[in-house]
């Protein structure tokens, strides 16, 4: 891999933990908290894949309330709406992952432009970055919602070259969801998947070129010209 033009993260579950939302699960409904968290972050990406193999796009944040209802109704929670809104507002205060910060202040020192490409709205981003306190590292915050379709279609990675000014084969995409690492890969760009879980890579008829298991390797192959 040469001449490395800029570094394209995905956000949810890359720099950013989706079950830190467990906590607030967990306080509303005791003893249960992993147990929703999980269920509600596998339907909020079936119905972001749904919706758009159905051609019905929905913003995320409506998303993620539709999937956290379906979740209620399935496994009998007295959460009434005021409840919900506030697990979904948690949505918006996710936590970095332990090696996220660090990471992005090494490549900020690369100079590179470093870009967020999230299936997330433009408020939902945002937001998320704000309140970690991380969005001067971020050349760029890109959603889908500019074409309103999720990843893994290819008109979502084909925003990230359009955005940064490069070619795909010039960037460096940095997923944790070997869907979302799958889809990179399919569209050309450079792919490294963080395995923070050591498990087994989908079998989508593609491979990432690295694997990874923390965030703190990336610096490494961006500098790598």
């Amino acid at each position: 891999m040469r001449n490395i033009k800029g570094v394209v993260f995905d956000l949810y579950g890359t720099l950013y933990d989706v079950h830190s939302v467990a906590e607030q699960c967990e306080a509303l409904v005791p003893g249960r908290g992993a147990e929703i968290s999980a269920l509600w972050r596998q339907k909020q990406l079936e119905y972001t894949w749904l919706r758009s193999l159905m051609n019905r796009y929905r913003p995320f944040e409506a998303i993620t309330a539709d999937a956290l209802l379906h979740v209620c109704k399935r496994l009998s929670l007295p959460l009434v709406d005021s409840q919900r809104a506030e697990l979904c507002d948690a949505y918006l205060q996710l936590k970095p992952f332990s090696d996220t910060a660090p990471t992005l202040r090494q490549l900020s020192a690369l100079g590179l432009p470093i870009a967020i490409l999230s299936n997330g709205s433009v408020h939902s981003i945002s937001e998320v970055v704000q309140h970690s306190g991380l969005e001067a590292h971020f050349t760029h915050l890109i959603s889908v919602e500019r074409v309103q379709v999720f990843k893994p279609h290819g008109s979502a990675y084909e925003l990230g070259v359009d955005i940064l000014g490069a070619r795909r084969e010039d960037l460096l995409f940095v997923s944790s969801n070997a869907w979302d690492a799958s889809g990179a890969k399919d569209f050309g760009y450079n792919v490294a998947w963080v395995n923070r879980g050591g498990t087994a890579f989908d079998e989508l008829g593609v491979r990432p070129d690295f694997e990874i298991s923390s965030l703190i390797e990336v610096p490494r192959f961006a500098a790598a010209q």
